[in-house]
């Protein structure tokens, strides 16, 4: 096949995908080989491909694909979540536009309904995953809903709940009003809200005076239940003990202490509303309060309701929180109870869905004892059972795992696992894996109702690593692929998935889920801000694909991804690597124009000349470089491994070299080891470029040779030592050297391109010497030296040095060296000038310290930059004696 003139990545990409897919080339039968594991982070059946899911994927694609080329049993499983509140929010929102509602429908139609649009629509994000080049192994897709998976789920929960480690319990949740469901913190989106901070005044019961409180949400004034000061406060000493009658509803409260109160803050005493505030809470907990016994004033749509000592004026009854507000305050201020309001900025937590306030609301879930499933996750990784990397988010999830809540994992939606629970008529509930379960525990024909909730997709969806295997079943994939060597995953689902994952897996497999844990960054705007719709400056990687192609995109996530460090994408990025996709195509293009196919062995050919023992050697060293840097999961420098060899080594200097040898005028011998040399090393370069850009790596695979398999399953290169020929090396080193000594000096000193030049050379020795007529066909071909003497140069000359020789290059004639001398010196004075100023400004203590960031880095970059041309010129002049 010959090789088009112009790289279309969109001609090649859809075809080589569904080749692959077609032929089972993502998973190929290796029963006997060696696993290799990694499960996909389930992305929301709801979902499209964002520039995070770019990275977390392109960063596995790279280790399967590695990892199939080393002739693993390479599985990465895929599949998506069923992602409750999204994917019912999505069908309710179909509906409504139609004119229907939910609640037409029966909880089963309902979820007919979810299961049709599933069906339909929930495959785009999967799609995009093909786009992007993601070799999962699909015909093995899994979902959090599948029947196989919905199985282990239910058992989870009820060997969780025997074992007392799932439980029912009256606490405050993160509510959703307009969703109506409990939500995760990972749900919870914090926004900076102008608002106010009130100043109010509680009355003494003994009639003896006031205590002041400040608060930023005075209508839960309605439901306080005790005011707080800290028990070291001495402003106080004399009123703890002492109540307070609450206005509005004049219910009696005492005056406590609770380190929780801030003597720094405001006046020191705060009102304690323990069915409305996290913090609270607590200290109601520990002035003794049950949480049954805690006040709530809010139903689920967030309006005010009576509470159970019935003291709310029925006038505030089915006001919003706004509302209540407001009339709470107008209400204080007409009896004179409102000191002051302030303006504050006020961190108020949102529903990331629903986009409205999310209340702490005190309500019957089911939680987790997540405290007791910690401390093996906790020493799992301590242990080095599980690697970090990097290391120092071991800090975070030990302090996290350290102060751990009770999870809670109920959901008030129709779609999701339902949870496995009957209720009797007095309450009381039944776990088991179905109603007839529930029935044998019940013992009776007492009438059961199973719950309306379902679970939490953290919870299913932390079972992932083994649930998908065919857990709990003993299969043999379960038996070979369990425990998974890496996970990757982005450090902001570190708790709410992976540290879950470690949880379940060993409470139920007694085994790590994952061997090493990857946690990469955030993919960041140019300006290392956060991508957000609202700022406009979020990126589509499907725009870059159209753009770009995949491999550009996929190369740069691969090369800009540093180890705990956020990404700042930039386009040109992308486009510099599709240069370098480029660069590889017409590099394939000229071996194929001159008789370089692809190889036809996996052994290093043999190798006579130099430069054929030198590329040989480079490539082994650029194998063992890229096999020690995917190891140690350091993608920037596998990629930038890979790239320099391929773009500097190969294209730029190993081509270029050959030249002479494929002439038609060059030996025979020779020029048959070049070509073999070239298909060989050329079809090492697709094999190690294949993980980061599979597509124009398999169309020049196929292009090259007629082979006899696809490149996504060819042998991955050994690092030979014997390659490696230290002679070689240096000889071409040298060369090197010299061409580019040779080159920058012409360039300097303006020596026309064409210009033939004749090396004088002195102090040369003899492996030098031998080395100038071995390379006497290089020399003349990419440093114009037409002929090398070991006579004393005549006239005007510019001087190269490299190791003990020094090279004269005789100009007369060739340039006009006074006006030469005379442009350096005016190109020295201005830098220098430039350079001087830019010094003073950054010596300015004034400067540095009162101009922008920017501007003082910009101004550290330009004398840098003078400062360099300056020396370059400076020894350009010297050249010229």
């Amino acid at each position: 096949m010959t090789i088009d003139k112009t790289f279309d990545p969109a001609a090649i990409e859809a075809r080589w995908y569904s080749h692959w897919e077609n032929t089972n080339g993502f998973r190929p039968e290796r029963p006997d080989a060696e696993p290799f594991t990694i499960v996909i982070p389930p992305p929301n059946v709801t979902g499209s491909l964002h520039i995070g899911h770019a990275l977390d994927n392109t960063l596995q694609d790279i280790l399967v694909r590695h990892a199939r080329l080393k002739g693993k049993d390479a599985l990465w499983v895929v599949g998506t979540d069923h992602a409750g509140i999204a994917t019912q929010m999505v069908v309710e929102r179909q509906m409504n536009a139609a004119g229907e509602k939910r609640t037409d429908l029966t909880r089963e139609q309902f979820v007919e309904r979810v299961w049709a649009w599933k069906e339909e629509s929930g495959g785009t994000i999967t799609g995009q995953l093909r786009r992007l080049g993601a070799s999962c192994d699909w015909a093995n897709e899994r979902f959090t809903m599948d029947p196989g998976f919905s199985r282990a789920v239910l058992k989870v929960f009820v060997d969780l709940h025997a074992k007392g480690l799932i439980y029912r319990d009256k606490r405050l949740v993160n509510w959703d009003p307009g969703l109506g469901t409990a939500i995760s913190d990972l749900e919870v989106e914090t926004r900076e809200v102008q608002g106010k901070f009130y100043h109010l005044r509680y009355p003494l019961e003994d009639g003896s005076g006031f205590i002041a409180v400040a608060t930023t949400r005075p209508e839960t004034l309605l439901a306080d239940m005790m005011v707080a000061v800290h028990p070291t406060d001495e402003r106080y000493t004399a009123m703890v003990g002492k109540r307070v009658t609450l206005p509005i509803t004049g219910r009696s409260i005492a005056i406590g202490t609770d380190e929780h109160a801030d003597p720094e803050l405001g006046s020191g005493a705060v009102k304690i509303t323990p069915g409305h505030d996290f913090n609270d809470f607590e200290v109601g907990r520990r002035a003794g309060f049950a949480a049954g016994e805690m006040l709530n004033m809010l139903d689920a749509k967030a309006r005010v309701v009576q509470v159970a000592d019935g003291l709310i004026p029925d006038a505030y009854l089915g006001l919003s929180v706004k509302d209540a507000r407001v009339a709470v305050v107008a209400a204080l201020e007409e009896a004179g109870l409102l000191d002051r309001v302030e303006d504050r900025t006020i961190q108020t937590p949102y529903g990331d869905r629903s986009g409205v306030v999310i209340e702490p609301w005190l309500t019957d879930q089911w939680y987790v004892d997540a405290k007791t499933l910690a401390g093996p996750a906790i020493e799992a990784v301590r242990s080095g059972a599980i690697k970090v990397v990097p290391e120092s988010w071991t800090k975070t999830y030990y302090n996290w795992l350290d102060n751990i809540q009770p999870w809670c994992v109920s959901r008030q939606l129709w779609w999701g696992h339902r949870i496995p629970a009957w209720f009797d008529a007095e309450g009381t509930a039944f776990v088991a894996l179905d109603e007839a379960g529930a029935r044998a525990q019940a013992g009776d024909d007492r009438v059961l109702t199973q719950d309306e909730d379902v679970l939490d997709t953290w919870f299913s969806s932390a079972l992932w690593p083994f649930g998908t295997l065919g857990w709990p079943d003993e299969t043999a994939k379960l038996a070979k692929h369990y425990p998974n060597d890496v996970l990757i995953s982005g450090f902001d689902i570190l708790f709410f998935w992976d540290a879950r994952m470690i949880m379940q897996g060993l409470e139920f497999m007694g085994e790590v889920p994952f061997r090493t844990l990857y946690l990469h960054g955030l993919v960041r705007a140019p300006d290392g801000a956060k991508m957000s719709k609202s700022k406009g400056n979020t990126v589509d990687p499907l725009g870059l694909i159209d753009r770009y192609g995949a491999d550009a995109l996929r190369f740069t996530m691969a090369a800009m991804e540093s180890q705990g460090r956020d990404i700042k994408l930039d386009e040109r990025r992308v486009e510099g690597y599709r240069n370098f996709a480029t660069k590889l195509w017409n590099a394939a293009r000229f071996a194929q124009s001159n008789g370089i196919g692809g190889s036809t062995t996996l052994e290093p050919p043999r190798a006579e000349q130099a430069v054929n023992r030198w590329i040989l050697g480079e490539t082994a060293k650029t194998v063992q470089a890229l096999d020690l840097a995917l190891a140690d999961l350091r993608f920037d420098e596998a990629a930038n491994t890979v790239y320099q060899f391929v773009w500097a080594t190969f294209c730029d200097w190993y081509l270029e070299l050959i030249k002479p040898a494929l002439g038609a005028e060059a030996d025979a011998g020779a020029a048959a080891e070049t070509r073999t040399v070239a298909g060989w090393v050329l079809d090492q370069i697709l094999v190690m470029l294949h993980p980061f850009m599979p597509f124009i790596t398999e169309e020049l695979w196929h292009a090259l040779a007629t082979r006899d398999h696809d490149l996504i399953v060819a042998a991955w290169p050994m690092a030979d030592a014997r390659a490696m020929d230290p002679a070689a090396s240096q000889e071409i080193d040298w060369t090197i050297r010299l061409v580019g000594e040779i080159r920058a000096a012409r360039a300097e000193l303006n020596v026309p391109p064409g210009a033939k030049l004749v090396a004088h050379v002195r102090d040369a020795s003899e492996v030098t010497r031998a080395r100038l007529a071995s390379q006497a066909a290089v020399l003349a071909r990419l440093a114009r030296i037409e002929a090398v003497s070991f006579e004393p140069a005549v006239g005007g000359a510019a001087q190269v040095v490299v190791d003990e020789a020094t090279f004269v290059l005789p100009l007369d004639g060739v340039i006009d060296l006074e006006a030469e001398r005379a442009r350096l010196a005016k190109g020295i004075a201005v830098a220098e000038k430039e350079r001087d100023a830019l010094a003073g400004r950054l010596g300015s203590a004034a400067f540095v310290e009162r101009a922008k960031p920017d501007a003082v880095a910009k101004a550290r970059e330009d004398h840098a930059l003078r400062s360099a041309e300056a020396d370059r010129l400076r020894a350009a002049l010297a050249r010229l004696g």
